[in-house]
């Protein structure tokens, strides 16, 4: 809001420069954008307004502003003939000139309009200078007149050609299906019925609150002038602006909250400016349609209430005085006062709100400068911002980098992240040491990383096709990212984001991983390799193991997923037991060749449940152990059993036989996988090592032989293992 000095003077006799109001204005919540000097020795000075202070669009809200901050009197508009900003006496009542109609008081709640019959004039240099220097062309007298008037209260008008409304009529009504309307930027628009417009008998003659129709433009040959003032539904109003893609100076005004009392006033401002100037003078009464007058808001503000949330007692005095000087009504009650908020003020909704009044014009630098006493203890931190404090620190040490995606995502993307039900069947991979499970098992919304997303939630009002629906996983924004660096040369790109993803159902948690290029950075050595699919489910599992969570891996068939590549992981102890927490696995190349990655890149994703995997959390014991002291004895064992047999069961029938051994199984991990010369077609060699160790005594070779006999006759019983 562009707020010229001398225009302000009219309102407010106040000496301070330019400079010193801007100052001041600036440390009660406005910020001052620049101040620039006009000849005479006036000045401009620019504020930005945020969005809960339509009132302060106008020179009569700033004009309440510096009245407040320097305790002056405000000389509000008056139909005195004295008065400084002097408003036309007109009665109200019906026309014989024009006739009203309101169809739809919802969308339109108060509409007034006058009649005034027009002489040659030109704008006085006066009015043209403070418009021009507010950011305003100058057009006509009678346009100069309405966007004067915009600018000095805050009301948006408009002016019809009078002769050019069939009927004499006016009618505000929702725009019938396929209405179209040439506006006065000489754009013809196709309206909707959600759209409210103002129409004569026969067509639609202004987009209501957003833009006037050219059909009935005031012009040097218009005679006689139908002065529009009214208020429209904020949310009327906006919607309508955009789906137009039109934005002007009444729409700002109006979809913010225009003041519902002031519609009078401005034509009784328009009609005394018309008057001045010679431009014309009034033929007729005020047609003021405000079917159900609204009350102006009560809030009660608590004397004590105040200084809690203020830290510092204020004086009833300071209070009383801010308060009227801003334009409430105030009345002192038993534990402080009932202020009634103008209709002006539309961000005025509750107690919190005067205090905030008050606590600007008294000055937040009159607060004390510690902190109050604290009488209770404060609250336990969330427990998700350490949670995601440590993953993001784990991951971070692995060598990827966080990035940070839109919530927003186009349909296109999410669908091909959305997994579809398929049959189970057996992976090739699945006798391969580091992985758990050769069952390929179906991907559903019950067992997708802990979350049904198998339906998509669609933005209602897009900013744009790229931004129509909630990301169902953080996948596609992730994989997308990698796109984009791998677009500008990287060659290696590890990424990573902790965020929130969306279902109809609700929301939740969830941490996802990408990865492409080089397992690890480049070094003089060489021997470097690609990335695959056991890196990434490396990190899954170091994850699990930091957040305490025991998991497994079982083969997964997903769309968008490699088979034989992919993997669910699942809770394998605890109260969460076998609850699918997230998936692991390749991108599939069609996947990737419709985000716009190189056809040869082998993307590796991850995604788990972050609030699933809280729940999950199996306690293990921090108290400190003893180092064994007796030695421990190390056999290995080779073994040949079918290839599709799963890695996990295998581990688990090691465990199940380990469980009542003469020598106790204190560990065993798989070191070698062999297929070739000497292995049966269909089959693998896997090479096991054992280890055996004991609390209490040192073993006996015979105890070890023996618990290796019992293992290996496990493996044969159970999988028909050979030994090599």
């Amino acid at each position: 809001m562009r707020l010229v000095l001398s225009w302000l003077r009219e309102f407010v006799d106040v000496k301070a420069s330019a400079g010193e109001i801007a100052e001041k204005i600036g440390l009660r919540g406005f910020e001052v954008a620049s101040i620039e000097p006009l000849d005479g020795g006036d000045a401009v000075i620019d504020f930005e307004i945020t969005a809960n202070r339509p009132d302060c669009l106008s020179v009569l809200g700033l004009a309440r502003e510096v009245a407040t901050a320097y305790d002056l009197p405000i000389a509000p508009p008056s139909t005195d003939p004295g008065a400084r900003v002097r408003l036309a006496t007109l009665p109200a009542g019906a026309s014989d000139r024009i006739a009203v109609s309101v169809h739809d008081d919802d969308l339109c709640p108060r509409y007034a309009a006058a009649v005034a019959d027009v002489m040659a004039a030109s704008s006085p240099a006066w009015m043209a200078s403070r418009l021009v220097a507010a950011d305003v062309r100058p057009i006509s007298p009678i346009v100069d007149i309405t966007n004067y008037v915009n600018l000095e209260i805050g009301q948006p008008m408009h002016a019809f050609d009078h002769a050019a409304l069939a009927g004499a009529e006016i009618h505000v009504r929702r725009a019938r299906k396929g209405e179209t309307i040439t506006t006065l930027d000489g754009v013809a628009r196709t309206l909707d019925p959600e759209m409210l417009v103002i129409a004569d008998r026969d067509r639609a003659q202004a987009v209501a609150g957003i833009m006037g129709g050219a059909a009935s433009e005031v012009s040097a040959r218009t005679g006689t002038v139908v002065f529009e003032s009214a208020y429209f539904k904020p949310a009327s109003v906006r919607r309508t602006s955009r789906r137009l893609g039109l934005k002007t100076e009444a729409s700002t005004r109006f979809e913010r909250g225009a003041d519902i009392g002031a519609q009078a006033m401005a034509i009784q401002r328009a009609v005394a400016l018309m008057e001045q100037i010679g431009a014309g003078r009034p033929s007729g009464p005020i047609v003021d349609c405000y079917p159900r007058p609204r009350e102006p808001k009560s809030i009660h503000l608590r004397r004590e209430r105040l200084a809690l949330v203020l830290g510092v007692p204020v004086p009833n005095s300071d209070v009383v005085r801010i308060l009227c000087r801003l334009g409430l009504e105030v009345a002192p009650s038993a534990d402080g006062w009932d202020a009634t908020a103008p209709t002006f003020r539309v961000d005025l909704l509750r107690e919190a709100d005067l205090i905030e009044e008050v606590g600007r014009h008294y000055g937040f630098d009159k607060l004390e400068a510690t902190f109050p006493v604290m009488t209770q203890p404060a609250p336990p931190p969330d427990p998700r911002i350490p949670r995601d404090q440590l993953v993001r620190r784990l991951l971070t040490a692995a060598g990827l980098s966080e990035a940070v995606t839109f919530g927003f995502i186009e349909a296109n993307a999410a669908e091909l992240f959305i997994p579809a039900a398929t049959e189970r069947t057996q992976s090739p991979q699945s006798t391969h040491p580091s992985t758990s499970s050769g069952r390929a098992l179906m991907v559903s919304p019950s067992n997708h990383a802990g979350f049904a997303f198998d339906r998509l939630v669609r933005i209602a009002n897009p900013l744009s096709a790229k931004f129509d629906t909630l990301r169902p996983s953080l996948l596609p924004g992730l994989v997308d990212a990698v796109a984009h660096n791998r677009r500008h040369g990287r060659r290696d790109v590890r990424l990573f984001e902790i965020g929130t993803r969306f279902a109809p159902e609700g929301e939740t948690r969830s941490v996802a991983l990408a990865w492409t290029g080089g397992a690890a950075g480049d070094h003089w050595s060489g021997g470097a390799r690609e990335v695959d699919f056991f890196d990434v489910k490396g990190a899954v599992e170091h994850l699990c193991d930091v957040l305490e969570v025991p998991a497994r891996f079982e083969g997964v068939r997903a769309p968008f997923l490699v088979t034989g590549q992919a993997a669910s992981v699942v809770v394998a102890d605890g109260a969460e037991r076998d609850a699918t927490i997230g998936l692991v696995g390749q991108v599939t190349p069609a996947v990737a060749d419709a985000r716009g990655l190189p056809g040869q890149d082998r993307v590796l994703v991850a995604e788990l449940n972050l609030d699933l995997l809280a729940r999950a959390r199996v306690a293990v014991s921090d108290a400190a152990r003893p180092l064994p002291r007796q030695p421990f004895v190390v056999r290995d064992l080779s073994i040949v059993v079918p290839g599709a047999l799963p890695a996990e069961i295998i581990r688990g029938t090691i465990l199940a036989a380990g469980r009542s051994l003469p020598a106790p199984l204190a560990a065993f991990s798989f070191f070698d996988r062999y297929q070739g010369k000497g292995v049966p077609d269909g089959a693998v060699s896997l090479s096991i090592r054992l280890t055996f160790q004991a609390a209490d005594r040192t073993l006996t070779d015979a105890e070890v032989q023996r618990s290796v006999e019992t293992i290996l006759a496990a493996l044969v019983r159970e999988h028909n293992a050979v030994q090599r």
